[in-house]
C-alpha cells in the first residue's frame, strides 16, 4: 500500500457526493460504491492529507424496480436523468462555495451531470480516466446502457435530453479539450465520433511507448489549454483487474497500481483540478473491498498525498 505522509496541495474544502446509481450500467452492485468507498476511509485520507472533508450523503435515486424501459437504447432515460439534475445542482453549488466537489459511484452514468454542473459559466477541460471511450450514442450504443454515453452528451453528440441536461447547448465542455486516457475497449461507432469530435484518445498501447509520465503531461498540457481547470473522471476499470477487480466492466491490460497513482499525483501537481468523480466500484464483485482501498488512495493522492516532498 502506498501511504502518504506529506502533501503538495494547498488545504481545501472537499465536498463528497454519493450517486447510488446501478441502472445505467448492465450489471447490478455499482450503486452499492458510494458505501464501500466510505467503509474504505475515503473521509479520513483526505482529512490527513489536511483537508476539510463534508460528507454531503447520498442524492435521491430510486430502485430500479420503480423505473421503467421505455426507450431500448436509452435504458432508464427519466431516472437517469433525474439522478443527474440532483449531481449537477449539488457541484454547481459546492464550487459556488469555493469548495471542492467529489462525487462517488455509482455507474459513469451521472457523469454528464456532474461535469455538466461544473462547467456551468467555466471552460473546463476533461481528463477521463477509463478502459473505455464511453461515446456511445442512441445510433451507436450496442447495449442501450446510458453508462456509455456521458462523455458523448457532455461532448454535444447523442440524444438531446442528455446534451442539454446541465442548460448547455450545444455542448457542456470543448471536445477539443477532452482526453481520454487508458482506453483500451472502444466501439467501432465510438472511433468513428471520436475522431470526427476531436477528442484526444491516449490509450494503452501509446502509455506503452511513451511511458506513463509523458502521457498524463499530454493529457495535462491539452485539458488546461485555455481553460479554467481539470475535471478528472476516474473510472476504477481503467486499471488492470489484477489490482481493481471490483468493476463492472473490466479488461485486461490496464493500468498498473504505481502507474495510476503516478497520473494522480502528476495531475495534483498541475495545481488545476477543480473536481473529480470515483465510478464504477461493485463491491458484489470485489474481493475484501480491494477496489474501494484503491480507489481511495488514489483520490488521495490526486487530491495533494506524497510519500516524499522535495
Amino acid at each position: 500500500i502506498r501511504h502518504s505522509s506529506s502533501v503538495v496541495r494547498q488545504h481545501m474544502n472537499i465536498d463528497l457526493i454519493g450517486v447510488p446509481i446501478d441502472f445505467g450500467a448492465g450489471r447490478r452492485g455499482v450503486d452499492m460504491g458510494p458505501s464501500a468507498l466510505r467503509y474504505a476511509g475515503l473521509q479520513a485520507a483526505l482529512e490527513r492529507s489536511g483537508h476539510d472533508v463534508h460528507d454531503k450523503g447520498n442524492v435521491s435515486v430510486p430502485v430500479m424496480e420503480r423505473c421503467t424501459i421505455t426507450e431500448p437504447n436509452l435504458r432508464f432515460l427519466d431516472c437517469i436523468l433525474d439522478v443527474a439534475h440532483q449531481v449537477a445542482e449539488k457541484v454547481q453549488a459546492s464550487l459556488e462555495r469555493h469548495h471542492f466537489p467529489l462525487t462517488l459511484g455509482g455507474d459513469h452514468s451521472f457523469s454528464f451531470g456532474s461535469i455538466g454542473g461544473a462547467a456551468r459559466g467555466k471552460k473546463l477541460g476533461v481528463i477521463w480516466m477509463d478502459a473505455h471511450g464511453d461515446f456511445n450514442t442512441t445510433e451507436t450504443t450496442p447495449s442501450g446502457n446510458i453508462h456509455g454515453m456521458p462523455l458523448a452528451a457532455l461532448c454535444g453528440y447523442g440524444d438531446a435530453r442528455l446534451v442539454n441536461l446541465a442548460g448547455h447547448s450545444p455542448r457542456s465542455v470543448d471536445p477539443k479539450k477532452v482526453v481520454i486516457l487508458g482506453a483500451r475497449d472502444l466501439d467501432e461507432g465510438e472511433r468513428v465520433l471520436l475522431r470526427e469530435a476531436g477528442v484526444t484518445v491516449i490509450a494503452t498501447e501509446l502509455v506503452d511507448r511513451i511511458g506513463m509520465f509523458a502521457a498524463v503531461q499530454r493529457a495535462i498540457d491539452i485539458a488546461t489549454r485555455d481553460t479554467e481547470g481539470i475535471y478528472l473522471s476516474l473510472d476504477l476499470d481503467s486499471l488492470d483487474p489484477v489490482y481493481a477487480p471490483g468493476v463492472g466492466t473490466p479488461v485486461p491490460g490496464g493500468f498498473t497500481y504505481r502507474e495510476a497513482h503516478l497520473a494522480c499525483e502528476l495531475i495534483a501537481e498541475s495545481g488545476k483540478l477543480v473536481a473529480m468523480d470515483l465510478v464504477e466500484v461493485n463491491p458484489i464483485l470485489d474481493e475484501k473491498n480491494r477496489t474501494a482501498v484503491v480507489a481511495v488512495e488514489l483520490a488521495a493522492s490526486a487530491l495533494g498525498q506524497r510519500v516524499w516532498k522535495e
